[in-house]
């Protein structure tokens, strides 16, 4: 059985002292931060029993396995065995790595906490599948904490598990970090040849009044902090995104393309993709014109690039305009797998299973925001993809964590095509950041909102045509600056993680 896969942003460390937790029960702060959108929960005490540890942890695991978030074991490897959790985390004085794999076997996530590069690449070297650096501040939860490394010393540790070729190792920063300063720690910690995966918190959860909104505010702020990685590494990976795409949009898709950084190829003959998945790209199925030899093609693309593991983007253009586009959208969801589905809300209710009827590729609203939000969740559940429903504000979900950006420009409805080449920059973003396609998304329809609102603000734009060149040059514009290491845009990003109810499932959106 192969290692979960883990996304290691909003990390949770438990501590059920009272000046922490008080009065309250451990799960249900526990459950309520994993609603907010916490992705990974490591259960620390190391004063009760063996016996109450085991029944706590069990618990927990059970809370923690409806969300699908890995449990992970604070030093208590015996604890993790007997409950057969996800995982343990070790610190430097706690049992040594070797041992606890021999305990563990080979398919558990193994931890380890490093406050300077010698124990972390110790650590890497041994075999650990992520590190916790730090102490980043000083914290009450932590009294032992050997040393105070602050964003400088984690930045120093990351720059050096990069050039020792550690650089795939994931790792998280711990110590006084909340939604209040995680974007600057994350910034302040970035070296120029890694970054973070995460932040790991204790008290900014598990103490907060309401645990779900605490972890909804530090999800958002991590989100944010970690755009500029996704962006760097489309220019430094030159992706190929390689677009089934109408006539109308062509030529404008693959300049935005170029524009973040990607290499855009415009081929619809499926005879090719088996070649060009083998590429390291993604794939962009835009179903703006729809024949039976174009489907078969669709088809036979998506199921190639799903043998290579490679991720394909679906926009189902018009979705619900006519007969024949709505049996092509049930063909292509059941001939394979999208790893990100974009469209309006009419398109989107359309993919969801609802009759509804499109004037062409418009889509009028109807729903309201947190009807929106149920959708893209419940949808994105049940169909394992990241959902992207567009509109003045775009909402993306991967069923766990839902989150809104309201970056943009209505002037990008006065152009034809602007909504397809979203999807490109989408694929460029998760063809070169596909460990989180979610956050490869946001970060995707971030800049594209971004270069929309700068290029409107330029003083030579007077409308849609003069609109155009200035979008791409905006586009091109933030690239190069996440090149350079200038973040300042960032601060532009409007990005709120979105409360859905989690026990409520909309399979399928009313007509």
């Amino acid at each position: 059985m192969p290692k979960p896969s883990v996304n290691y942003g909003v990390y949770l460390v438990t501590d059920s002292t009272p000046a922490i937790l008080g009065s309250r029960d451990l799960c249900a702060v526990v459950e309520a931060s994993l609603r907010g959108g916490v992705t990974v929960l490591q259960y620390r005490d190391k004063h009760s029993s063996r016996d109450e540890a085991v029944a706590t942890a069990r618990k927990l695991h059970a809370v923690a396995r409806r969300f699908d978030v890995p449990l992970l074991i604070n030093d208590r490897v015996d604890v993790a065995v007997e409950v057969g959790c996800e995982g343990v985390h070790i610190g430097q004085d706690d049992m040594a790595y070797t041992e606890a794999r021999a305990l563990l076997g080979p398919d558990k996530i193994i931890g380890v906490t490093a406050s300077s590069t010698r124990e972390a690449l110790r650590a890497c070297e041994a075999g650990a599948d992520y590190l916790g650096l730090g102490t980043v501040f000083a914290t009450p939860t932590k009294k032992d904490a050997k040393s105070i490394i602050g964003p400088g010393g984690v930045r120093a540790i990351l720059a050096d598990l990069a050039a020792a070729g550690h650089g795939a190792v994931p790792t998280v920063c711990i110590g006084g970090v909340d939604a209040s300063n995680a974007g600057p720690v994350v910034a302040a910690c970035r070296a120029p040849a890694k970054a973070l995966d995460g932040v790991a918190v204790v008290s900014a959860i598990v103490a907060a009044p309401d645990p779900a909104v605490a972890a909804r505010h530090l999800l958002a702020k991590v989100t944010v902090a970690m755009i500029p990685q996704v962006v760097r590494a489309v220019a430094e990976t030159t992706p190929l995104t390689h677009n089934m795409t109408n006539l109308v949009v062509q030529n404008f898709a693959a300049n935005v393309a170029l524009c973040v950084g990607a290499s855009p190829i415009m081929a619809n003959y499926a005879e090719e993709a088996a070649d060009l998945a083998k590429l390291g790209g993604a794939l962009v199925v835009n179903m703006g014109t729809v024949t039976p030899d174009g489907l078969k093609n669709y088809v036979q693309a998506l199921q190639a690039y799903n043998d290579a593991g490679r991720p394909v983007v679906f926009d189902p253009v018009g979705a619900g305009a006519t007969s024949v586009r709505r049996n092509a959208v049930k063909i292509l969801l059941d001939a394979g797998h999208f790893t990100v589905i974009k469209g309006n809300e009419g398109e989107i209710q359309t993919v969801a299973g609802a009759s509804i009827l499109q004037r062409g590729v418009d889509s009028t609203s109807s729903l309201s925001l947190a009807e929106k939000a149920r959708l893209v969740a419940s949808l994105a559940r049940r169909l394992g993809s990241v959902i992207l429903l567009t509109g003045a504000t775009d909402l993306l979900s991967d069923g766990r964590r839902t989150l809104r950006v309201d970056n943009g420009h209505p002037l990008l409805a006065a152009v034809t095509g602007t909504g397809c080449t979203l999807g490109t920059t989408v694929s460029a973003m998760v063809a070169a950041h596909a460990a989180d396609p979610l956050l490869a998304a946001v970060a995707g329809t971030v800049v594209f909102g971004l270069a929309a609102e700068m290029a409107a603000a330029r003083s030579e734009v007077r409308g849609p045509g003069t609109f155009v060149p200035a979008f791409l040059d905006e586009l091109y514009a933030l690239r190069k600056a996440a090149g350079d290491g200038d973040f300042r845009w960032l601060t532009l990003a409007k990005v709120q993680a979105v409360d859905v109810d989690m026990d409520v499932d909309v399979d399928e959106a009313e007509p």
